[in-house]
């Protein structure tokens, strides 16, 4: 019988209060189908006599191997039990009995409390943008630093021109947008400048020791190839990938950092079904939990302290800035961030240049050029000054009587 005479039946046994016999009639079936098709609690499905497998008969030693060996191959069965069937057939029967005899490893779910943890990791994005002087960076030289945290999956990135594996742990944690707390735990993969697994322990660098002293928080370093351990910002990038990148085109880098803030600024407001807000409705009470930075914060982005030489540059990732050439051999203070490059002489500014994103470049302020030129002008009057020529003068009788001239004869 197929669905639609069931229902047929049905409708005018109950809706048009037919007897049996008339249904019948109508229909032309059965007094005993239209009887079978009221009496059915649900609708008539077809089913296939099961007439067996040719595993059948082998399946009381299938599970005695599997019973000795919960994670024996189906291969290793088939030439165990001598099969010249068909693989499929037997390792289909094997992948249905073999959780019977594996132990019990249920997974566990993981959750974060508020305020406890976030995942970081670079992202690096398959675009081509130009950094200026005719020069550009592609995606193994275009680092993104991201963050999500674990309660609120509050989501950030921010484009840096320093190379992952030769920037320190400040810049790294720095680059975040920070609002005045850190969590308790930060997650990393092995990056140079913030630490690795060797002989079956995480070492943590030296400068990520420090700074992470200074911040009270705890670092983690995922196991190589376990991409599972940071599940947060990974599915972070896949929808950068995915929802910011298609479409868009940059100019420079601060126009891509610009786009890049205005999106993940709207994504944190969009819902997500895994907590049932948005990360916007949870991030306050993320914050709150954080723990607030120490009384003298840590110094982020790059710094080194040197003496200026006599060229008055210092360089910073392949690119020279030029310094007033006035403290020329005196103790300087290199600070940069992702805008800018600053040098200080004595808590004195005595260069502030916007950072370059192209390579092998000089970049000079036109003040410090004029006084260098000055300053050198100077010194060359006071090394070499500028004296009257000497002249002896002879007195003309010398000359007559060279000649045999009477000086009195006119």
């Amino acid at each position: 019988m197929h669905v639609e005479d069931w229902a047929e039946i049905r409708r005018l046994h109950r809706a048009e209060r037919l007897p049996i016999k008339v249904i019948a009639r109508l229909m032309g079936i059965s007094r005993n189908t239209v009887k079978a098709a009221l009496a059915a609690d649900g609708p008539p499905v077809y089913r296939r006599t099961d007439v067996g497998s040719i595993v059948d008969r082998v399946e009381p030693r299938i599970r005695e191997l599997l019973k000795a060996y919960p994670s024996m191959p189906a291969t290793v069965i088939a030439e165990r039990l001598g099969w010249d069937h068909s693989i499929r057939v037997l390792s289909a029967r094997v992948a249905e009995l073999r959780p019977v005899y594996l132990p019990v490893d249920p997974a566990s779910r993981t959750s974060y409390q508020a305020g406890e943890i976030a995942q970081c990791d670079f992202w690096f994005p398959d675009i081509e943008l130009p950094v200026g002087f005719g020069q550009s960076r592609t995606a193994t030289t275009l680092p993104v630093l991201t963050m999500v945290t674990g309660y609120s999956r509050w989501a950030s990135a921010v484009a840096g021109p320093h190379p992952p594996r030769r920037g320190p742990i400040r810049w790294l944690v720095g680059a975040h947008p920070g609002v005045g707390v850190v969590p308790r735990v930060l997650v990393w993969d092995g990056e140079g400048a913030v630490g690795r697994w060797h002989g079956g322990r995480q070492l943590l660098t030296k400068e990520c020791q420090g700074f992470r002293g200074v911040l009270g928080a705890k670092v983690i370093i995922c196991r190589p190839r376990d991409p599972e351990a940071k599940g947060l910002v990974e599915r972070f990038h896949d929808y950068l990938e995915r929802s910011f990148l298609p479409g868009r085109t940059f100019a420079c880098p601060a126009d891509f950092n610009t786009q890049l803030t205005g999106w993940v600024a709207v994504a944190n407001t969009r819902r997500k079904r895994s907590l049932g807000c948005a990360p916007a409705d949870r991030v306050q009470a993320d914050r709150a939990a954080m723990m607030t930075l120490p009384p003298v914060p840590p110094a982020l982005g790059w710094a080194n302290s040197l003496r200026l030489p006599r060229d008055h540059y210092v360089r910073l990732d392949s690119n020279d800035y030029s310094v007033h050439p006035a403290v020329i051999g005196r103790r300087i203070e290199v600070r940069a961030d992702l805008l800018r490059v600053r040098v200080f002489a004595e808590g004195k500014v005595v260069a502030d240049h916007e950072r370059a994103w192209a390579k092998h470049q000089t970049v000079s302020d036109p003040v410090h050029v004029q006084a260098a030129k000055a300053l050198r002008r100077e010194g060359i009057v006071l090394i070499r000054p500028r004296l009257e020529p000497v002249v002896q003068v002879r007195d003309l009788s010398e000359y007559d009587t060279a000649l045999g001239v009477d000086g009195g004869v006119a």
